[in-house]
């Protein structure tokens, strides 16, 4: 990074930081105002799509706009913490350091490092793929801060717990937050574990979010993962909305619950709850106990792309659909580009559903692993299809994983039942042809629909 980049990401993080300051006092008389302030402290050509995106939201009071004071119904302490470490550390701060290693390594640098401090959990839900591992692997609180150090060092400032159920190291997970008050820790869980006291525990560190798994309404919910889980997950979001702490919702869709997931009665569900986000997961068809059965077809995917947009200009939640949005992040976003997986044993894996690795974590440096060869190989390789609405070297592009497992030597992480890449993908190759043609016209379309608002310019 250049000594006049750093003084644009150093005018750009002052700005925020007097803006935040200044919302503070009167949200919704200051929002216009900020960005007023923003405009005179930063260059013209620093951050120009998403100041433009804030500048609409504020003129026209949408949803977005919703969403911001939204966010001014949380307790303030916490309010302060989150935009600190997540817009200023981890989205500011910490992506020009990214950006710097990138250059300075010729490697992947993370945004977010997605680790799993145990892989005990007290539920086993149809197609989660934590259950491969086992339930005996935890990682120890120092190795958990060692790789938030290391990852410190090369910009990353985001870090998500997923499992196993995390809140079994419920004690850790809090040490962490006090350990690093500089970051911010989301952590996926099945809520069954929030009670009072961890309420409290969130409202004294500030800098932990959680994401609760509901996978649709009560039927839909509980025929994957128990009856009663429901019940428990409204309890959970009812004591966190008490509370005033931030949360949002991690929804895994299949074909059985996809009506239920992208209606417009879950999204209201989920904003009268209170949440915040929603990030939808496509079921991945890992481990040699997975139901391919399960896989949306083309038509509810398509569908579920359409949904998600029509949703986004219209409902104050921010939701992600990490399949379907692959045109937003330039296509797959794993292997270190955007984030990394660490299971509960400490291999280091390119993604929470690649099970596949050639270093652990206790062996050697963060970023040793982001250099190791089946990392490597995502580097050179990404994007694995120019349509990014396609951007999985497993779902959508099967022939992809085995090239690179069997080019990078790595090796399969499944303890339980260890599956090979060739075994894996075959699962996937009906599901892709039946996918391309949907995708090539969602994605010509997209592309025609860009370039006509370019012209428009």
């Amino acid at each position: 990074m250049t000594v006049a980049e750093k003084m644009k990401n150093a005018a750009f993080s002052a700005a925020i930081s007097a803006g935040l300051s200044y919302l503070e006092k009167d949200p919704e008389t200051s929002l216009p105002k900020l960005m007023a302030l923003v405009d005179k402290l930063c260059p013209e050509d620093y951050y120009v799509s998403q100041r433009a995106a804030a500048r609409k939201a504020i003129e026209e009071k949408n949803n977005w706009y919703q969403l911001i004071l939204r966010m001014y119904e949380l307790d303030p302490s916490v309010r302060k913490a989150f935009f600190q470490n997540f817009v200023i550390n981890a989205s500011v701060k910490g992506s020009a350091i990214q950006n710097d290693n990138v250059d300075k390594y010729d490697c992947n640098i993370p945004w977010a490092i997605l680790l799993d401090p145990t892989s005990a959990c007290n539920l086993h839900c149809t197609g989660c793929w934590a259950a491969e591992y086992g339930h005996q692997l935890n990682l120890s609180l120092e190795t958990i801060d060692s790789i938030v150090r290391q990852g410190k060092e090369l910009g990353t400032y985001m870090y998500i717990y997923t499992g196993g159920e995390p809140l079994v190291r419920k004690k850790d997970l809090i040490k962490i937050c006090e350990m690093h008050p500089d970051c911010e820790f989301l952590s996926f869980t099945n809520g069954t574990l929030i009670d009072e006291a961890f309420c409290q525990e969130m409202l004294r560190v500030k800098n932990f979010v959680p994401a609760i798994s509901l996978e649709g309404f009560e039927e839909a919910n509980d025929s994957r993962r128990g009856e009663g889980c429901y019940e428990n997950v409204m309890h959970a979001m009812a004591l966190l909305k008490k509370h005033k702490l931030p949360f949002g919702v991690s929804t895994c869709y299949t074909r059985a619950n996809f009506e239920d997931i992208s209606s417009e009665a879950f999204y209201d569900k989920l904003i009268d709850l209170g949440a915040l986000f929603v990030w939808f997961f496509h079921y991945m068809p890992v481990g040699n106990a997975a139901v391919p059965e399960l896989m949306v077809t083309p038509e509810q995917r398509e569908e579920m792309f359409h949904r998600i947009r029509a949703f986004r200009e219209t409902k104050p939640i921010f939701a992600m659909d990490f399949q379907n949005d692959g045109e937003y992040v330039g296509g797959c976003i794993a292997g270190g580009r955007r984030y990394l997986h660490i299971n509960a044993k400490g291999d280091v894996e390119p993604c929470v559903f690649i099970h596949y690795s050639n270093v652990n974590i206790h062996d050697c440096s963060l970023l040793d692993a982001l250099r190791s060869p089946i990392f490597m190989a995502y580097h050179r390789n990404q994007p694995f299809n120019d349509n990014h609405l396609r951007p999985c070297p497993m779902l959508e592009n099967p022939d992809r994983l085995p090239e690179l497992v069997a080019e990078t030597g790595a090796a399969n992480t499944d303890y339980q039942a260890p599956e090979s890449a060739e075994h894996l993908c075959a699962k996937c190759q009906q599901y892709a042809a039946d996918w391309q043609p949907t995708a090539d016209k969602l994605w010509a379309e997209r592309q025609a629909e860009k370039a006509k608002a370019a012209a428009a310019k």
